[in-house]
């Protein structure tokens, strides 16, 4: 496993299929209004954006593994939450959302039978979310701090990490409150060594300052993007990136920055559930 950063080429990615994790139109109608979706999914568009989806991860070179089964609710599509892959093996979450609290155990039963090492599992009072989690090398790792990863989650996990990472703790704003879907990787998804898209108004200034000092440039999200998860992009290698359709403004900027943009419709598997590409994926190997 060597997934510690979030642009290198995509090798190996966790999905959950949307028949999986959908079912059929009467568990979503119990569902959607509890786990605040939007709006109910509609399950046949759905199944059939997702496997466009796959489609584009496919075409990149990725070899898709897929978490079957059931038992979990509509938010399991969005598999990138309950786990991080870290150059120790892989870390279980503990959810911050708790009618997600399965979703690390039913991930380990499928990294258990893949061979995949396990480093550790977060325990209670900590939680953490992957969504919160971002990888800048082997040796740097961004980790936001809100509503669903806490201070004793991230001090667990920095001790999984060992003394060899350094670890950003990115405080997060209140934004819309503790129900919305608000993670790191809602304002930030970096797509190349020295590039980034992101949402600056949302942004802790002095971590946008450690992003420029970086080196880093950001690729901006006007305002009219920003819902419509234009900073939520898939990099499936550097420079060539995935993205929700819907988003004209941040796909020009990303292509005037040499970017290769693919696109896919989101509407039933992204914006009704609040997940864009990077949720819908948990990366397993990158190159």
């Amino acid at each position: 496993m060597t997934a510690f950063n979030e642009y290198g080429p995509l090798m190996r990615v966790l999905l959950r299929p949307a028949r999986e994790a959908l079912g059929n139109p009467d568990r979503v109608a119990a569902e959607w209004r509890a786990l605040n979706f939007t709006a109910p999914p509609d399950v046949e568009v759905a199944v059939g954006q997702h496997a466009a989806f796959r489609g584009l991860l496919e075409r990149a070179g990725a070899r898709v593994e897929s978490l079957d089964g059931p038992g979990l609710t509509l938010d399991s599509i969005y598999v990138r939450d309950a786990s991080i892959v870290t150059p120790r093996g892989v870390v279980l979450c503990r959810m911050g959302k708790a009618a997600r609290s399965e979703e690390p155990k039913a991930q380990r039963r499928l990294f258990d039978a893949l061979g995949l090492p396990i480093a550790g599992t977060i325990e209670a009072p900590g939680t953490i979310e992957g969504g919160d989690v971002v990888w800048f090398d082997a040796k740097t790792v961004a980790i936001g701090r809100g509503y669903r990863t806490n201070d004793a989650g991230i001090a667990q996990f920095r001790g999984l990490l060992g003394n060899d990472v350094e670890v950003r703790v990115v405080p997060l704003p209140h934004y819309r409150g503790p129900a919305d879907v608000f993670h790191l990787m809602s304002i930030l998804s970096p797509v190349a060594g020295d590039l980034a898209v992101a949402y600056s108004p949302l942004m802790p200034v002095p971590f946008r300052e450690w992003l420029l000092d970086r080196g880093l440039r950001l690729v901006e999200v006007p305002d009219s993007e920003f819902e419509s998860m234009g900073p939520n992009v898939l990099a499936v290698g550097p420079r060539r990136v995935v993205m929700v359709s819907g988003n004209p403004v941040t796909q020009a900027r990303l292509e005037s920055e040499g970017v290769e943009v693919w696109t896919y419709d989101g509407s039933e598997i992204s914006l009704k559930g609040g997940g864009g590409p990077t949720c819908l994926t948990r990366p397993l190997a990158r190159g």
